[in-house]
């Protein structure tokens, strides 16, 4: 829309030869190391529940453009994710046409039940649902997870913090938590990102009986942001409403079924004097807010209150015990295709989560306040800070 606004695109298939993220609209002289990038990328792989195809991928950046000497050079940062596991792929992802006689070049012709499978060879007239699910895979969020990686520094420099946990897997959960009782040490040694201990412990139960019934689990995550000023996003034009914005990148993510800012659907069961927060002017003498039901979003804009947003993920729907399905070639009842699959991958979820989540906040920032450098930026946030008092 012609907007000075950080965004990124993504490219490459689940067994492909690489994945690929393009963020554009990048201020220069932003710090950035392709560990930063390769932080995110573990945290992502790691979590209890997590199937095979972890084991085979070690997730590392290669940075191709965009970053000099440490800092963003102001041009579009690109950086790949290699896929190991193309290695055992490169006859059926292969990108030349196969010669005459070749064997199958493993089509999948019976779609699962929950994935993009039937609707997406509808769309595009295929009876092969390899043709959408390579994409549509969840394996395309490790390069979310690397342009998550260039707005978080972006955030830092400005003293913006995201940071996630998680609240449920399938039955077993604890919170909703107010994000300044995590404790994010606790959360990032934890094998599901739980920091309630004694939760955690269920989830891992959970999760167990969940693979010897060849079944999968869904859950929730909280991602909270820190340190933003008030006023990201609009109130005129409520399409660039933060609000809107985070929900819709949030909803992109597989498997997300539902999101809510602060206290959310809850609002909807209480009356108006418990549903909204009070302003009071603090020791400092500017407004604040008494509580946080918002969740730090009035008006489709940031309220200088702590952000707190949470996603509601579904059961992984690749099951080792497959739904009934119907065979797109011969039309008969089969059961659905079976990928390599996790249990449950709501730890991970809450990683991609974040990079969503700062990828719309940094978006924000380079729209209110412009995206050359990072000094100008940081000179405009400190003039509109003072004028605010925030």
């Amino acid at each position: 829309r012609g907007d000075v606004v950080m965004e990124y695109r993504t490219a490459g298939e689940s067994h492909g030869r690489a994945l690929v993220a393009l963020v554009s609209g990048v201020p220069a002289g932003v710090p950035f190391a392709v560990a930063d990038v390769d932080a995110d990328l573990a945290r992502r792989q790691v979590g209890y529940g997590r199937g095979g195809r972890m084991a085979i991928e070690t997730d590392r950046a290669v940075l191709l453009a965009g970053v000099r000497h440490g800092l963003t050079m102001g041009s579009p940062v690109a950086i790949t994710v290699a896929n190991r596991d193309w290695d055992n792929w490169t006859d059926v992802m292969a990108a030349a046409a196969p010669s005459e006689g070749s064997v199958d070049g493993g089509a999948v012709s019976a779609p699962r039940p929950g994935h993009a499978d039937l609707a997406g060879c509808q769309r595009i007239g295929s009876t092969d649902a390899r043709d959408v699910l390579e994409r549509a895979s969840a394996r395309e969020t490790a390069a979310r997870v690397a342009a998550g990686a260039v707005a978080k520094a972006l955030l830092r420099a400005l003293g913006v913090e995201v940071f996630s946990w998680v609240e449920r897997i399938g039955s077993a959960a604890c919170g909703p938590l107010l994000p300044e009782g995590v404790d994010r040490g606790a959360v990032e040694a934890c094998d599901v990102r739980c920091p309630h201990p004694e939760t955690a412990s269920a989830m891992r139960a959970a999760v167990d009986a969940a693979r010897e019934a060849g079944e999968s689990l869904g859950g929730v995550v909280s991602v909270a942001a820190t340190g933003l000023v008030p006023g990201l996003g609009s109130y005129a034009e409520r399409r660039d409403g933060l609000d809107a914005l985070l929900a819709g990148a949030l909803a992109s993510i597989p498997a997300v079924k539902g999101v809510e800012f602060g206290d959310g659907f809850g609002l909807a069961g209480v009356p108006g004097s418990q549903a909204h927060d009070a302003i009071v002017r603090s020791d400092e003498g500017a407004p604040r807010r008494v509580t946080n039901h918002a969740g730090g979003l009035e008006g489709g804009m940031s309220n200088g209150e702590t952000l707190v947003v949470r996603v509601a993920m579904k059961p992984i729907p690749t099951l080792m015990k497959p739904l009934a399905t119907v065979d797109m070639v011969t039309g008969e009842a089969a059961d659905a295709a079976r990928e390599r699959s996790d249990v449950c991958a709501v730890p991970a979820a809450g990683v991609v989560a974040e990079a969503e989540v700062a990828l719309v906040l940094a978006g924000a920032y380079t729209r209110m306040f412009g995206d050359t450098c990072l000094t100008d930026i940081l000179a405009a946030v400190e003039r509109y800070r003072e004028r605010v008092g925030r």
